[in-house]
């Protein structure tokens, strides 16, 4: 059941896609310490993460992706699917 209040949810599917690297097993690593660093449900498949809560930590966990890895100058893909709803009515 979800925990956050339903006008202020968000999920959202990440896939980060590492490009031109050796290391992509430890960039992908460090994407998922990242997520779960925060207060957010999470759901770790084999080509992308589900989180779910509060509408404002999801963007902040997203921008916090993109700035870290980029600032390792590393060169990736990030694919983002965004929902308003948690879908666990």
């Amino acid at each position: 059941m979800c925990t956050v209040e339903k006008d202020r949810v968000a999920s959202c599917q990440i896939a980060y896609f590492p490009i031109g690297t050796n290391n992509y097993l430890e960039e992908i690593q460090q994407v998922l310490d990242l997520i779960q660093s925060y207060s957010v449900e999470y759901e770790i498949g084999t080509f992308s993460t589900t989180v779910r809560g509060a509408r404002r930590v999801i963007f902040q966990l997203i921008q916090d992706i993109y700035d870290r890895m980029d600032k390792q100058n590393n060169r990736f893909t990030i694919h983002i699917l965004l929902s308003n709803t948690c879908g666990c009515e």
